[in-house]
């Protein structure tokens, strides 16, 4: 390609230079004027800061004094600061044997907090005038303190053993709360104790009472399966009790209402004469003594083969070990009571359907629709819990053990026990019995599962489970305080499950007023029982 002359090219090229130079002259200017605009602000804002550090304190007006604790220019936040190094060096002080200089910097911590406390009871900043003495007068100190080798080397290896002291104290601490917190969820009440004794008095004393509980054993309605079951397994009178006055209260029709009762031998009395001296609205009310089962066995339940073992029993009421298992060790796991729920076809053999119901719950609405849900072949009727990643299988189940492993999703939903609607016989058609008891066999190590109900229940009912509505079942009433209002209002059964029991002194007193609400209050055994 042929070149232009030199004399059309230069031209040109002085042409970009001087646009070029021009643009760079203009952001020259323009630079100087931002850093001189910059350094005016600086000295300004430094200026403001100056005279705002020297008059903090001096204004009239209220203040906040979080705020002014809070903000490093603060004469509060100064000595708050020189206080918490003082406490250090007073430990350190004391450790080294030197009691004066421990004395000084204590008195001095004190007059700090006298200080701290005036200006926030007055709701004004301190002064200068208020603060350098004591700002000084500590600082000569922790001077002192540091020229007598208590330096940072040393400050922080001692603070680093009292951390780790602390440290012990604290999981000691938590592990004994939870241990008393534990016991106190096991115990019952002395009042309970005493409803039961005045109970068990009349059932011993009434030969009347006796003889009609035996007519009533052969009641037609008990087997009549038009009408609607449910079934409760427990030992504590008052909470069966506000458990069926809740269910016949909130019926459409509480007459055409059968609960069967299942208790142990030392509570059968007081159940019985309990459920004799009070009404319920015309429903119709079984109790039976789980002793009475002779069929219920070690040589055809493994289950009952395991609880007899002293393992078992030891696991439960021996030492504490592991603070992560002290939830399994609520001697309730071993209780056969407890277990009776797989066991249901063989008590009620010519049942057809059952709601089963927790001691801890309360109904809120009428229970009948749960009867004639389509289940669409499936044994059990549950509520699903696994909104939070928690209530799933891997949280339940040991996902490590292949047995496990190869038949189950470890993110497969967990569901509540509480509030179940059991179809009986397709759960006889799919021999879940059998089932649960393979299951228990392949547990005997507790290697698959701790100690529960629930464990076992996911494995039992795993593909035979229709999931309900949540409305129908709301949980958590024993241990979470923050449960939506709106969830317990539109809630057919709330469930007290937790240790915060509505019977007991620790129960959480924003739900409490639930289960009081069918507690018969008014009978002379439940007033003396409450005043005693």
């Amino acid at each position: 390609m042929r070149r232009r002359a030199a004399e059309y090219r230069r031209p040109l090229r002085r042409r970009y230079s001087d646009w070029i130079w021009g643009v760079l002259v203009l952001f020259a200017i323009a630079a100087l004027a931002l850093f001189v605009l910059h350094h005016n602000y600086q000295e300004e804002v430094q200026h403001l800061t100056q005279e705002s550090n020297i008059n903090i304190g001096l204004s009239n007006g209220s203040s906040n004094f979080t705020e002014e604790i809070m903000s490093a220019n603060s004469f509060a936040r100064q000595i708050s600061d020189q206080m918490t190094l003082a406490k250090a060096y007073v430990i350190i002080a004391k450790e080294h044997n030197n009691l004066q200089l421990a004395w000084e910097l204590s008195s001095k911590i004190r007059k700090c907090q006298l200080l701290l406390s005036e200006a926030s009871m007055r709701g004004e900043p301190i002064t200068i005038d208020e603060a350098r003495p004591l700002v000084e007068g500590l600082a000569k100190l922790i001077y002192k303190a540091q020229d007598a080798h208590f330096d940072i080397a040393t400050t922080i290896m001692t603070m680093k053993s009292h951390i780790q002291a602390l440290e012990e104290r604290v999981h000691a601490a938590t592990a004994q709360s939870t241990a008393f917190g534990q016991l106190a969820a096991e115990a019952l009440p002395k009042s309970l104790h005493f409803l039961n004794m005045k109970l068990m008095g009349d059932w011993l004393t009434s030969p009347t009472m006796q003889e009609l509980a035996k007519e009533k054993q052969n009641s037609p309605r008990l087997v009549d399966n038009n009408l609607y079951h449910f079934c409760i397994f427990s030992d504590n009178v008052l909470a069966t009790s506000a458990v069926v006055n809740s269910t016949v209260s909130n019926a459409d029709h509480p007459k055409q209402l059968v609960f069967h009762i299942v208790t142990d031998g030392i509570t059968y009395g007081a159940m019985q004469a309990w459920f004799h001296r009070n009404d319920f609205k015309g429903s119709t009310i079984e109790v039976q003594s789980i002793q009475d089962f002779s069929w219920l066995n070690s040589s055809y339940s493994p289950l009952v083969k395991q609880l007899l073992e002293p393992e078992n029993r030891s696991f439960c009421y021996g030492t504490l070990q592991d603070l992560k298992e002290i939830k399994f060790r609520n001697p309730k796991y071993i209780s056969l009571l407890n277990h009776l729920r797989f066991y249901i076809p063989e008590i009620y053999p010519l049942l057809e359907k059952v709601v089963f119901l927790d001691d801890d719950v309360i109904v809120q609405k009428d229970l009948t629709p749960l009867h004639s849900l389509d289940l669409h072949g499936n044994v059990n009727g549950a509520v699903e819990t696994c909104l939070e990643s928690f209530h799933r299988f891997y949280k339940y189940l040991n996902f490590s053990n292949p047995i496990i492993s190869s038949k189950f999703d470890p993110q497969a939903c967990g569901w509540a026990f509480g509030m179940n609607i059991f179809d009986l016989i397709a759960w006889k058609k799919a021999n879940v019995t059998a089932r649960y008891h393979y299951w228990q066999e392949q547990n005997t190590d507790q290697t698959l599962w701790k100690l529960g109900t629930l464990p076992p229940g996911l494995l039992t009912f795993y593909g035979l489970t229709e999931p309900l509505d949540r409305r129908w079942h709301v949980l958590g009433l024993g241990y979470d305080m923050n449960i939506d209002n709106r969830l317990i209002e539109s809630a057919a059964v709330v469930h007290f499950n937790g240790n915060m029991k509505p019977w007991l002194k620790l129960a959480i007193s924003r739900y409490k007023p639930l289960w009081e609400r069918y507690l018969n209050q008014s009978h002379p055994y439940v007033q003396d029982c409450l005043r005693s």
